[in-house]
């Protein structure tokens, strides 16, 4: 799909989508269930079904869906499945690897698209300390996964993904008969695990941490609920666009989002007040007015690395030279996401140097008409199209229809702004 958007002044009110990272955390906490859960708000992107689709395969039962709820019934105990196909998620990919390790027979884990090129070396080192083997093994999906996991403590390297800890904190609370601990080294994205944390918590699972390096799982600890009922925070991730459009020029209303969220995606309201934006925090909603001149930042992203595309079009706006830390995290994306950025950014006429682990973006003002490719990453998309409300003339974006694995509504939202923008399939 092609996007063709008019430069405009974004101006009204946007109800975002559900957290997919939530949203899929939930639906691996209903699956390990017994008994009945009820999520309030579910999302409806691509990695969402992606995460339904696995549950049902492994056995739970969707036994109610409404346009506001989606009520799940399980036994707790996984059905066995030769093949769960994971789509485009890598949190899908690395989060139920070792739930369905739970099972003492072979399942393949398989997915689509990016998502076979994205590495998972990490997963054998993991589950091989817990008596999981991966034959035939290649580093990459699809994976044939031999259980059954053995519960017992042991070492983790967080430094490439803190999504395996996620998995096996699902994993290891659902089978623990005793008192486990997981040492964790170089952890990243630990705003990520606070939102698995808390999700478990929900679930009647609470996890304790030391500085988020030894996490200790007791089961004595967990409480037995029969009917679990969650509700899913509205995403940051997707009020990020909204609030950094406003910033460059506008005025929009974010509705339904939680100060007190754990989304690491949550930091962009610091970003947006430290580069002298208009932000009103109002017990949900969150407003931003266009303002005065914005200034340069600097802001490590190491922990929220998914802000980083719309943070270099936010950057491209400012005055003088910001700084964005944390291009490590960006490789292993939906795309190489340090590469799509340079592109985006050299297509807008942004000057820029990439250095070491920082981005540094000189801001502009204007910023040129041109044409990008998403390269099939749906925030590259997003970011693209923020950055075509402050271009000189008309702005393409092929390959746009990326948006819909996690933001399907994203440009009819955008359209319900004022801008004008054309579709072409």
């Amino acid at each position: 799909m092609q996007v063709i958007i008019s430069p405009g002044i974004p101006a009204g009110t946007i109800h975002p989508p559900a957290s997919k990272s939530m949203m899929q955390r939930a639906c691996a906490g209903a699956l390990l269930h017994s008994g009945t859960t009820t999520i309030s708000n579910p999302g409806d992107s691509m990695d969402d079904r992606a995460a339904l689709d696995i549950i049902k395969q492994l056995g739970a039962r969707i036994i109610s869906v409404k346009q506001d709820e989606v009520q799940i019934l399980s036994s707790g105990s996984l059905r066995s499945a030769q093949v769960i196909n994971c789509g485009e998620s890598g949190l899908c990919a690395r989060m139920f690897t070792p739930i369905v390790a739970l099972l003492d027979k072979q399942v393949v884990v398989a997915g689509q698209g990016s998502l076979l090129q994205r590495p998972m070396q990490e997963v054998n080192g993991i589950l091989s300390q817990l008596g999981v083997s991966l034959p035939g093994f290649n580093g990459h999906l699809p994976i044939t996964i031999q259980g059954p996991l053995q519960p017992g403590s042991l070492h983790l390297d967080g430094s490439s993904s803190s999504q395996y800890l996620t998995g096996l904190l699902f994993a290891l609370t659902a089978t623990a008969q005793n008192i486990i601990t997981i040492d964790v080294t170089n952890l990243q994205s630990k705003p990520y695990i606070d939102l698995t944390l808390d999700v478990l918590a929900q679930f009647g699972k609470p996890v304790t941490h030391t500085d988020y390096r030894l996490f200790t799982i007791d089961p004595s600890s967990f409480v037995r609920k029969e009917i679990i009922s969650i509700v899913i925070e509205a995403d940051w991730s997707s009020a990020s666009y909204w609030l950094v459009a406003a910033a460059i020029s506008g005025s929009v209303r974010v509705n339904n989002l939680s100060a007190k969220s754990f989304q690491a995606d949550k930091a962009i309201v610091d970003v947006l007040l430290s580069a002298g934006a208009n932000v009103v925090i109002d017990q949900g909603p969150v407003s931003v007015i266009h303002g005065p001149q914005l200034s340069s930042f600097v802001y490590d992203a190491t922990h929220s690395p998914d802000l980083f595309p719309i943070l270099a079009i936010l950057a491209a706006a400012c005055s003088g030279t910001s700084h964005i830390k944390g291009l490590s995290r960006l490789i292993h994306k939906e795309s190489n996401r340090t590469a799509s950025i340079s592109h985006m950014l050299t297509a807008f006429g942004v000057s820029f140097e990439v250095d070491g682990d920082t981005l540094r973006v000189t801001g502009q003002g204007k910023l040129h008409a041109t044409t990008i490719d998403s390269h099939g990453d749906h925030r590259i998309a997003m970011a693209a199209a923020i950055g075509a409300l402050n271009a000189t003339g008309l702005v393409i974006i092929n390959n746009a229809q990326a948006v819909s694995k996690s933001y399907p509504q994203f440009f009819s939202h955008l359209a319900s702004l004022g801008i004008n923008l054309e579709s072409k399939h």
